[in-house]
């Protein structure tokens, strides 16, 4: 190993990134010690309620150029593909300016565009390798993702496709017979899809995340059942983190709390704008129709996905905090969508049959994650606000992380991730 010998970490958040963050860590020759107040893979994490993709092609940054005429229509509606609510807008106001100004040109975007891609190459392949490790291979499909069009005039007119293919991403076109051919329930108003062949999926994020939980503690991880609220720091070295239980003694921290790394981060002296992107899911258990490969629908603005447990829709994004109760209209309206999507769904399914849940992305305001040291101490490892990318971006996230904290040179450039681009 170079630079730092073995070091005991404790890594805040048992959700995607901060799991694998202690696999790799582990593999570094690292003690690991977990800290989270839920359990890995549980309902509270976002890791639980991702649509399950693992789109190594997300590359697109969410504020795109002119996204700021939208504005208007964002406040007044709480139930379109983005709502921020007005009680919460003088809060979130700084947040979303920079949001606004992060994707304000084509350049901006492209720029995103060319490090996500860095970040999340691979992905896939990285995912399959860690649930073989964890015994549930089964898991991870690498079968390729579809987006469907209502015309290819939508598709033609999007700008995210046409950086896509600057970064270097392929896909297959498809006619709306080819379409019908692959996805016979598909209503007819899609004639235009792509298909992109290296991405995958996962079939149960939340029993995936606990598998690699208890991968972790069986190769010598502890798992600390506590709400993390602070860094302790002594003349520059980190010696411990501070709980609502007691103090973690460490010498070594990666502050993985996904929307709640913000408190953790202010502790030592980085006020970063980190915000949440609430989302919503929508299942249906033994549904009678749908795809059969994973699905983003262009005009919903949501991923549809097979999981073990059901038919999932995911999507849109509500900017209204951590403490606000949820607008579970939202869920029902990704429920909507996904039975006019597939006319053979039956217009009234029986309410045991649908599960709804609400949660938090950790999103900072440019679309790409905060990976790197802390000002106060090379001792800290940030690893989280990766937005929409949180699963398919924890497998190198979890490696990069290992590699800062064993002072090696990470496998990718960080400096587009680097968290004092905003302090």
């Amino acid at each position: 190993m170079t630079g730092f010998e073995s070091r005991h970490v404790a890594v805040i958040g048992a959700g995607a990134v901060g799991v694998i963050s202690a696999i790799e860590a582990l593999r570094e020759g690292h003690r690991v010690t977990l800290i989270d107040p839920g359990e890995p893979g549980g309902t509270q994490a976002a890791s639980y309620g991702n649509a399950g993709w693992l789109s190594s092609h997300s590359v697109i940054p969410p504020s795109e150029p002119g996204i700021w005429k939208k504005v208007p229509g964002y406040l007044m509606d709480p139930l379109g593909p983005l709502a921020i609510r007005w009680s919460y807008l003088p809060k979130a106001l700084p947040w979303l300016i920079r949001y606004l100004l992060s994707g304000s040109t084509e350049a901006k975007v492209e720029k995103t565009a060319r490090a996500l891609r860095e970040l999340l190459r691979d992905a896939p392949l990285l995912h399959r390798k860690l649930a073989e490790e964890a015994g549930v291979p089964e898991l991870i499909e690498r079968n390729g993702v579809m987006h469907v069009f209502p015309s290819r005039a939508s598709f033609d007119g999007d700008l995210g496709w046409r950086i896509r293919k600057r970064v270097g991403i392929e896909w297959l076109e498809l006619t709306s017979d080819e379409m019908r051919q692959r996805e016979p329930d598909l209503h007819p108003r899609y004639t235009f899809g792509v298909m992109v062949e290296e991405a995958g999926r996962c079939r149960d994020p939340g029993a995936y995340v606990a598998a690699l939980a208890n991968h972790a503690l069986a190769n010598g991880a502890k798992l600390v059942r506590a709400k993390a609220t602070g860094l302790k720091l002594d003349g520059g070295k980190l010696v411990a983190v501070v709980t609502e239980t007691g103090e973690v003694a460490c010498d070594a921290a990666v502050v993985a709390a996904g929307a709640r790394s913000k408190r953790l981060t202010a502790s030592v002296g980085d006020p970063l704008p980190l915000e949440t992107e609430r989302g919503y899911h929508v299942m249906i258990e033994d549904p009678e129709s749908g795809p059969r490969s994973s699905m983003m629908v262009s005009d919903a603005k949501m991923v549809v996905n097979w999981t073990d447990k059901g038919l999932r829709a995911a999507g849109t994004v509500e900017i209204a905090g951590l403490e606000a109760a949820p607008n579970w209209k939202r869920a029902e309206i990704l429920r909507d969508h996904l039975v006019g999507m597939f006319p053979k769904l039956p217009k009234t399914i029986p309410a045991a049959r649908i599960k709804t849940w609400f949660g938090h992305r950790p999103s900072m305001p440019d679309g790409r994650p905060c990976i790197g040291y802390a000002r106060a101490s090379r001792d800290i490892v940030y690893a989280f606000g990766h937005g929409h990318v949180g699963l398919v971006g924890s497998a190198r996230t979890g490696r990069l992380v290992a590699q800062l904290l064993s002072g090696k040179a990470p496998e990718i450039p960080l400096e587009p991730f680097a968290p004092a681009r905003f302090l």
